[in-house]
């Protein structure tokens, strides 16, 4: 949703307003809109006498507050760097948090800078992978990953592209799903953020925070490592995320996480994950603009596609459903392999 729609005339700004007054016993001085995101949620700058904090505006018809309340105590439990949490109502969907400011990590990562955040930000994954406990989270299960996957079919073959699948084509799409969802169920599971990337990093004194963790899962641990290095709103050459690929799996296993001994071993597992989150993404992205009217994300759907068609070309398991997407966009293709 566009920041100009956040207005005093939006009827929940009075509605906020009346229970920040309630729960600070402080009117707010000003109200600036500070956030929109690809959900339901939107936020506010709330400035009082000493400092200001963060409305997290989210209607509870769309947006399931109990779990970003319970992940959030999850999270803070085991000493993670999220937002202090001031107060939050439920039945109206709001919460009042710390204020991170508005830097990303998305614009600190310069050619000259960008190693060392990542550094920063691969030593916070692999704390969090140890710390933070799964038990009780949603296993990232067969029916879970195959769901995702049909988010593409759906909206990006089906609405984006204007494609529906022929018998042919939907028994490749099936086939290929089936490898995909196997390949990962494989991995070794842990926490998963499940959003860890560049926009959902906050800069603050020199130090990454996070957010949007309401969807975490038991599951692959190679998937937030793909969500950090293969970014859906930046992208690297090989030989970097490969470097840096290398440094996570050195990390996590002095750490004591249960990764294969073999980093190649490890890096086929990182990249069929990131074909699943890619393909997933694609549908994402497609849905956003045809049902919610958000039509910014559209500009990332060639570096996402691109992401999908080399995991494509590196393995011959793959060359099926490399076809079928060369097909959908009706374009020509040459084979080859190299896994």
């Amino acid at each position: 949703m566009p920041l100009t729609s956040l207005t005093p005339r939006d009827p929940r700004y009075t509605q906020m307003q009346v229970w920040l007054q309630r729960c600070t016993n402080f009117d707010p001085q000003d109200i600036a809109p500070a956030a929109a995101d690809a959900s339901v949620r939107r936020y506010w700058r709330v400035r009082f006498a000493e400092d200001s904090r963060i409305v997290m505006d989210a209607p509870p018809e769309g947006f399931h507050f109990g779990t970003f309340l319970e992940q959030h105590a999850r999270l803070t439990a085991a000493g993670e760097p999220v937002p202090a949490l001031y107060a939050h109502d439920d039945s109206q969907g709001f919460a009042l948090l710390e204020d991170l400011g508005d830097v990303t990590l998305t614009p600190m990562l310069t050619p000259e800078a960008a190693k060392g955040w990542y550094l920063q930000a691969i030593d916070l994954l692999v704390e969090m992978q140890i710390r933070v406990d799964a038990t009780g989270l949603p296993p990232y299960d067969a029916a879970f990953l195959q769901r995702e996957l049909e988010i593409c079919r759906e909206w990006y073959f089906g609405r984006q592209l204007g494609q529906s699948l022929a018998e042919d084509a939907q028994a490749v799409w099936d086939r290929s799903c089936a490898l995909i969802v196997a390949r990962n169920l494989a991995q070794p599971v842990g926490f998963v953020h499940r959003d860890y990337h560049s926009r959902n990093l906050m800069v603050k004194d020199g130090k990454l925070r996070l957010i949007d963790y309401q969807d975490a899962v038991c599951g692959p641990l190679s998937y937030d490592l793909v969500s950090l290095l293969r970014d859906a709103y930046i992208d690297w050459d090989e030989a970097f995320v490969l470097d840096l690929a290398i440094r996570y799996w050195e990390k996590a296993r002095a750490a004591g996480l249960p990764l294969p001994d073999d980093f190649a071993e490890f890096y086929r597992a990182f990249e069929w994950q990131g074909l699943q989150r890619h393909l997933k993404v694609l549908g994402i992205f497609a849905r956003l603009k045809h049902r919610d009217g958000k039509t910014q994300y559209q500009a990332d759907i060639p570096r996402v596609l691109g992401y999908v068609m080399k995991v494509c070309e590196r393995y011959v398991e793959l060359g099926a459903l490399r076809r079928l997407l060369a097909t959908l966009h009706q374009e020509q293709i040459t084979t080859g392999y190299t896994f």
